[in-house]
């Protein structure tokens, strides 16, 4: 499968067969995140590998915003907690001065790097990003340092051979812009 067939095969996945996922290829998905470029190479994120049913269900029920059940996500074999480690002087000082927030890009670059390499392994995810975050940190016993930003359900899809439907996308000329070929002049 090509990169472009990956991208548009993706979709977020809600039902879960139960079959476990092996570490061998939970640590293929996390290569993948690993790899990705981070602003200074700071490479700020953090993962929480977590395949225990109880420890699943704590991070659910408790970790999880309230408004949207989120129960199927039980299903999904593994979590994975991706987290944010910040760096003084690349991650505070450089918002403040650009407001721009690296930490934040690289992670969903790294996110991403992990399920698409999920996709083309057959493996279904989906970003959740409603999370409590100090609760979660305090379920997985991570330092303060580190803020969790979102968990990645990860497992087999209940009906891997349904085809993807087409998904509702902006076309191109509604989110692009072409500037002139020289600064200042119109094209």
């Amino acid at each position: 499968m090509s990169v472009a067939d990956i991208i548009r095969r993706r979709r977020s996945c809600r039902a879960y067969l139960e079959d476990p996922v092996s570490r061998e290829a939970v640590e293929r998905v996390l290569e993948a995140a690993r790899l990705a470029p981070s602003a200074c190479n700071q490479q700020p994120w953090r993962f929480a590998v977590v395949t225990d049913v109880a420890w699943r269900r704590e991070i659910i029920e408790h970790g999880f915003r309230m408004g949207i059940p989120m129960r199927w996500a039980l299903k999904a074999p593994v979590l994975i907690v991706v987290g944010m480690k910040r760096s003084l002087i690349v991650h505070r000082a450089a918002v403040k001065l650009t407001k721009i927030d690296y930490p934040w890009i690289d992670i969903g670059i790294a996110g991403e790097h992990l399920v698409l390499q999920a996709e083309e392994m057959g493996l279904g995810t989906c970003w959740i990003g409603w999370v409590k975050p100090r609760r979660v940190r305090s379920i997985i016993g991570w330092p303060k340092d580190i803020r969790p930003a979102a968990v990645i359900t990860l497992g087999w899809p209940e009906n891997p051979d349904d085809p993807p439907g087409p998904r509702p996308r902006k076309e191109l000329e509604e989110i692009v812009t072409w500037l002139p070929t020289e600064p200042g002049k119109s094209g």
